[in-house]
């Protein structure tokens, strides 16, 4: 879960609010009920929580906050190294009155005690951030979800200094030059893709 919780985090931080959800919810649709389940469920509804608030559904974002503090309840203050408790505690704040993101901002999530950024994600961790900001911000996921397969591929094979991993923690890390870094990115996963289908068949029988 290590990735997806961290990369959510940091999105969230980076006040990506909708995007932070899908960093976990496919891993939280793999669970089996547990306290996992029940955690990752109330961090998705919180986050879904902030987000209505700021977009002034009152209904939503009431909801949403008692529904996330259930699901919150009785787990450790710190639970798998996130500030649960600071989030409860927000939420039952949020539910009696949610025009209060107006006067407050949303707490910051952190992860061992670190509001962790977008800029502080290891590689696996910023490749699922790299794919939920393409998709929430209006990128061409297929590029980086493929520019992701390749910079795997490269580390496998010892190529520390992939161009795919240098991309994508920019395309993460650097908001100002997002747009520039995807369209470099498009340029090396089509010349990568030309190469491979250069010698693709070239030793089948013809």
């Amino acid at each position: 879960m290590d990735p997806q919780l961290r990369a959510g985090v940091a999105v969230y931080n980076a006040g990506h609010y909708h995007a932070a959800h899908d960093a976990w919810e496919e891993r939280w649709l793999d669970l089996p009920e547990g306290d996992d389940e029940r955690f990752l469920h109330g961090l998705i509804q919180f986050t879904a929580a902030v987000y209505h608030a700021r977009g002034r559904n009152w209904s939503g974002a009431t909801g949403l906050a008692d529904s996330a503090g259930d699901y919150l309840a009785g787990l450790p203050p710190d639970y798998r190294g996130v500030n649960v408790a600071t989030v409860r505690a927000f939420l039952a704040g949020l539910a009696r009155d949610p025009e209060r993101i107006e006067r407050r901002a949303a707490p910051a999530l952190t992860y061992e005690g670190e509001a962790i950024g977008l800029a502080d994600l290891d590689v696996e961790a910023a490749f699922v951030a790299a794919g939920v900001l393409a998709e929430d911000l209006g990128y061409d996921e297929e590029v980086i979800e493929q520019a992701a397969r390749y910079a795997r591929a490269d580390l496998d094979a010892g190529d520390e200094g992939s161009e795919f991993v240098t991309f994508l923690l920019d395309f993460v890390r650097d908001a100002e030059h997002r747009g520039i870094v995807a369209q470099r990115l498009s340029e090396h996963v089509d010349r990568r893709e030309h190469r491979e289908s250069d010698v693709d068949g070239l030793f089948d029988e013809r």
